[in-house]
């Protein structure tokens, strides 16, 4: 179970409608240092623009230390990675990929986090990539996607784990001892009442942080367990601790992809209806734009909000970060607003729609599930995943 710590002020941030702004202004008052990760940095409208505020604060003086990955960030490093480091900006690429990825376990461990820590005072945390929020449709609501703004003593651990992983990497870069002083000391005031934990995913000693702060509160739950999540492909333990809220009583609800940017993870998903459906577990798939989401709230007290998704990739192989909070009002914000979502953007799925669908659909689900499973086994992992 997560260690908790009180006197945190967090505030939920939806879309990238109510996040880039925020964000933008706390570049914008960077004194000091700026720790900025992410998984995509497109050269697109809002790429451009994140990247012109960083430059800004560079020519300020601010310390900023750009992270990206390798993969997702291929179009960054062809289009904007040698302007910003002109500029004076510090850039690093967690494993340059420039080819589609192998099967390979060392080539799918991606740094897909999104972290931003701003002169230690202020962090955000949550799923939002630098990327036009549209999905290259004006006429299309925005991506359905979430991030928190931390104040407080959570800002502790985010502020560690940001300097470590930047070390880190900085000595794997340059093969030699790089000295990378803190510019700016996580500022662990009490700033509100919330109670809150920071998590990680790595491939040392947080391999299952997430995953089992999951499997926890999914266990304990007693009411309801509401998880709104992009690639939803759980392994056997997930799935068990689901089925077995359900049988308790508890009302499990998933709020899936309906508009695919991954289609073969997406038939792969649906294959595993019926079993949810059968178990008496409700699934809604949200269709209004393109649902990147990973959070979750159990009964009315429990939240997550991160990056990382419920699959393989996010829970065996990626970089992750997730902020847990404990408390009736925020977790009431982040339900409302799934509410609304599932209501206005949502379609619920019955029993009968599956049954209803052509055969080649259902089979395609079926292709798609086992190729899934495949290349889960060729990377090396299988039995509970």
């Amino acid at each position: 179970m997560s260690v908790l710590a009180g006197g945190n002020a967090i505030a939920l941030l939806e879309n990238g409608l109510q996040y880039f702004p925020a964000l933008e202004d706390e570049i914008d008052g960077a004194r000091r240092e700026i720790f900025f990760q992410t998984y995509i940095f497109d050269p697109d409208d809002t790429g451009r623009r994140i990247a012109a505020a960083l430059v800004r604060a560079a020519s300020r003086g601010v310390a900023v230390h750009l992270l990206v990955d390798g993969f997702g960030g291929r179009a960054f490093v062809r289009e904007l990675m040698s302007d910003l480091v002109s500029c004076g900006v510090q850039v690093l690429i967690y494993r340059m990929e420039l080819r589609l990825l192998s099967l390979r376990r060392h080539r799918l461990r991606r740094m897909h986090r999104k972290v931003v820590v701003v002169d230690g005072r202020v962090a955000f945390v949550g799923g939002i990539n630098v990327v036009d929020d549209v999905s290259g449709d004006a006429v299309r609501p925005p991506r359905y996607d979430y991030a928190v703004r931390v104040e407080g003593p959570l800002l502790g651990p985010i502020v560690d784990s940001v300097h470590r992983l930047w070390r880190m990497l900085a000595w794997a870069s340059f093969r030699r001892r790089v000295s990378v002083p803190v510019l700016a000391p996580a500022r662990v005031e009490v700033a509100g009442d919330l109670r809150a934990a920071f998590l990680i995913r790595d491939n040392l000693r947080h391999r299952h942080d997430i995953e089992n702060a999951y499997l926890d509160a999914i266990g304990r739950a007693r009411d309801e367990v509401v998880i709104a999540n992009a690639y939803f492909f759980p392994g056997r333990r997930f799935r068990q601790a689901l089925v077995e809220a359900a049988a308790r009583g508890v009302k499990v609800i998933l709020l899936l992809q309906g508009l695919a940017d991954h289609p073969v993870q997406q038939y792969a998903t649906r294959a595993l209806y019926p079993f949810f459906l059968e178990r008496g577990i409700r699934l809604f798939e949200y269709h209004r734009s393109v649902l990147h989401a990973k959070v979750a709230v159990v009964d009315g007290r429990w939240v997550t909000v991160g990056s990382s998704n419920i699959d393989a990739f996010s829970l065996l192989l990626a970089r992750e970060a997730n902020v847990v909070v404990e408390d009736s009002g925020f977790a009431a914000t982040l339900r409302a607003s799934l509410d609304a979502a599932m209501m206005d953007g949502a379609r619920e799925l019955r029993r009968a729609d599956w049954r209803r669908l052509p055969r080649f659909r259902r089979l395609l689900s079926w292709l798609a599930y086992q190729g899934v499973r495949l290349a889960i086994g060729i990377a090396g992992f299988g039995g509970k995943h």
